[in-house]
C-alpha cells in the first residue's frame, strides 16, 4: 500500500510503517460490531437450557463479548433455540423487526434449523429461515454451549469478511 511518504527520511518512513495502522472505516466498524454482539434471548424449548448454560459460570459468554439482552431494542443478534410453532412465528418475526440494523440471526438446534423430530407435525415451522433470514446454523440436539460459542465466532468472521469485501455490514442485504 502506498502511504504517500515521499520526502520523508527512510528511517522515519519505516518507523511510521511499524507504528501506524491503516485501515478502512468500514473494517473498523465491523471489528467493533463483531467484538460486542448483544444477543436477544429467545428460548423456546430444550435448546434454551444450553443457551442459558452459556451464560453460566463454566462458559461465561461475557468474556467473549456476548452480552445477553432481554429487549429487542437493545439486541443485534437473535438466537432462536428450539422448535418454532406456526403460532409463535409471527411473534418471532415481530421481535426481529424491532431489532435495529444491522441484525443477525443464529439458529440453535435441529428443531430451529429444520423442524427436528417434529418436522412432520402440522404445527411446527420447518426451519426458521422461512420466517427470518438466518446467518449461522448450529446443529445438534441440543447443541452444547461450546457449539454456541463457536457459532458466535463464525458470525464474527462473517461480519468481518463482509466488511473486507466492501459490502454493507447487514444480514438483510
Amino acid at each position: 500500500m502506498d502511504l504517500g511518504l515521499e520526502g520523508v527520511a527512510a528511517e522515519e518512513a519505516e518507523l511510521l510503517k511499524r507504528n501506524v495502522l491503516f485501515s478502512r472505516h468500514e473494517e473498523l466498524k465491523a471489528w467493533a460490531r463483531s467484538n460486542s454482539l448483544w444477543p436477544l434471548t429467545f428460548g423456546l424449548a430444550c435448546c434454551a437450557i444450553e443457551m442459558i448454560a452459556t451464560r453460566g459460570s463454566l462458559f461465561v459468554a461475557d468474556r467473549f463479548g456476548f452480552f445477553f439482552r432481554n429487549s429487542p431494542l437493545q439486541a443485534d443478534v437473535m438466537i432462536v433455540s428450539g422448535s418454532v410453532t406456526k403460532k409463535m412465528a409471527p411473534i418471532l418475526r415481530r421481535l426481529s423487526d424491532q431489532m435495529a440494523e444491522p441484525r443477525w440471526v443464529i439458529t440453535m438446534g435441529s428443531c430451529a434449523t429444520a423442524g427436528g423430530p417434529y418436522v412432520r407435525s402440522y404445527s411446527v415451522v420447518k426451519g426458521v429461515d422461512q420466517i427470518v433470514p438466518v446467518d449461522v446454523y448450529i446443529p445438534g440436539c441440543p447443541p452444547s454451549p461450546v457449539a454456541l460459542i463457536y457459532g458466535f465466532q463464525k458470525l464474527r468472521a462473517k461480519i468481518r469478511a463482509e466488511a473486507r469485501r466492501g459490502r454493507e455490514v447487514t444480514a438483510r442485504g
